[in-house]
């Protein structure tokens, strides 16, 4: 917890996400390189305006998921976006890249200089929408090693959202948060069922009961229900509450994120 301390500032940090355009040989792409990185910094410079505490960036657009192994031309294009967002914010900045694509998320987190990827698929293994996806702590964490990328802290999520857990339905969460510490995840995720939808309070509660690992809740958090997990968590990402509408297909609302972190204040003090 030190560790996180110092780097997101707060014992309790909001991450925005930035859901990136959908990227080169995707069925949805339409724009530029150059226009998908404006419009990326635009939603960072709001985030970063709005105080937030860090941010993330994300290729949610560019559905359906490739299993894994993404084309090198979206591990292209994410550098490119992550180098010009880190360079017009100086808060923490990080990355997912669907689905599961955690060595290439890595890659990109080190050639743009990030603080932290989101991993899918770390332990155990689960039938996602994409299909099957099983566990690669050890690969994942051998080749952070290799291109010695260890400043770059890996938080990982468990029972994720959009999947089947049936395999696994027999390891509780407290045993699975207890797997992803030994491990050696450096942060455990907890999500709802899918995107939008709130993540279980009973879940929250048996993680952190489980591990002394930063704790973060991974969807579904408003600027109405936060009050019911701040206790319990360590973080919170932030995607769709912050787009108009509260659809994570659309743009950034400055408005609903300044709404949001004016409860955060009084929270804080």
């Amino acid at each position: 917890m030190k560790e996180w301390k110092k780097k997101f500032k707060k014992t309790k940090a909001i991450i925005g996400m930035i859901h990136v355009d959908a990227l080169p040989g995707t069925p949805q792409h339409t724009h530029s390189i150059s226009q998908i990185i404006v419009h990326a910094t635009k939603e960072a410079k709001i985030y970063q305006d709005a105080g937030l505490d860090a941010i993330m960036l994300e290729n949610m657009h560019d559905v359906p998921y490739v299993n894994r192994e993404v084309g090198p031309e979206i591990t292209a294009a994410m550098t490119a976006v992550a180098i010009a967002v880190k360079q017009v914010v100086q808060c923490p900045v990080g990355l997912q890249i669907l689905a599961g694509a955690n060595k290439q998320a890595l890659a990109v987190a080190l050639a743009a200089e990030l603080d932290f990827i989101r991993a899918e698929g770390f332990i155990f293994a689960h039938i996602a929408d994409e299909g099957f996806m099983d566990g690669q702590a050890a690969a994942l964490l051998r080749y952070r090693k290799a291109i010695g990328a260890e400043g770059i802290k890996i938080f990982t999520d468990i029972k994720k959202k959009h999947s089947s857990h049936a395999i696994t339905a027999d390891v509780k969460i407290e045993a699975t948060t207890e797997a992803a510490e030994f491990f050696l995840s450096d942060g455990i995720i907890i999500t709802g069922p899918s995107t939008g939808n709130p993540v279980s309070i009973y879940d929250l509660q048996a993680a952190r009961n489980a591990t002394q690992l930063p704790l973060l809740a991974g969807s579904g958090i408003t600027d109405v229900n936060i009050q019911n997990y701040w206790k319990y968590a360590d973080g919170f990402i932030i995607g769709s509450y912050f787009k108009a509408e509260g659809c994570w297909k659309n743009p950034v609302s400055p408005r609903r994120v300044k709404a949001f972190m004016d409860v955060i204040r009084e929270f804080r003090g």
